[in-house]
């Protein structure tokens, strides 16, 4: 598939539950963003609950697959990134968003590693919740950062 540069770019890096991933292909399909899924992940793309879980949407959405997390940074890292992570102040509603930004995310079970979070701290960004919990559900986390940076852009071609 061609690359069209004015997406939005949801990033996953080594996402590890197969629903989720799925459930955010769909909501990539219904907003026209390109998916980035960074290896190893904890499936394969031809695993069945992947597959129910994006029900018949896979062929709508562009998908773009790294071999590692370096891949994706040495091709993007310059690239206008907004890193999701609990360990921000900043607010991801207190950022800009252009309409062909990444939007990137941490595996379930550990989030976005620190070494990166370290290199990118001025692209970090949170979804305020109570403090004693530890985080949104991945896909859901996905869709609150994704209307944001679509809401900023006046929702493209959204109807």
């Amino acid at each position: 598939m061609p690359t069209d540069t004015s997406k939005l770019n949801i990033v996953l890096i080594e996402p590890e539950i197969p629903q989720n991933t799925g459930n955010i292909a769909r909501t990539c399909a219904c907003i026209g963003a390109r998916l980035h899924l960074i290896e190893p992940m904890g499936f394969r793309l031809s695993d069945k609950n992947l597959s129910r879980s994006g029900c018949d949407y896979w062929d709508k959405v562009e998908i773009v697959r790294w071999s590692c997390v370096g891949e994706f940074f040495g091709k993007h890292g310059e690239d206008e990134l907004h890193l999701f992570t609990g360990k921000s102040k900043k607010a991801y509603t207190d950022v800009s968003y252009s309409p062909n930004c990444y939007l990137v995310f941490g595996k379930e079970s550990a989030g976005i590693d620190e070494e990166i979070l370290q290199k990118y701290a001025s692209c970090c960004v949170r979804i305020p919740m109570l403090g004693n919990l530890r985080s949104l559900n991945l896909s859901n986390a996905v869709a609150v950062g994704a209307y944001e940076a679509l809401r900023q852009n006046s929702f493209g071609e959204l109807v």
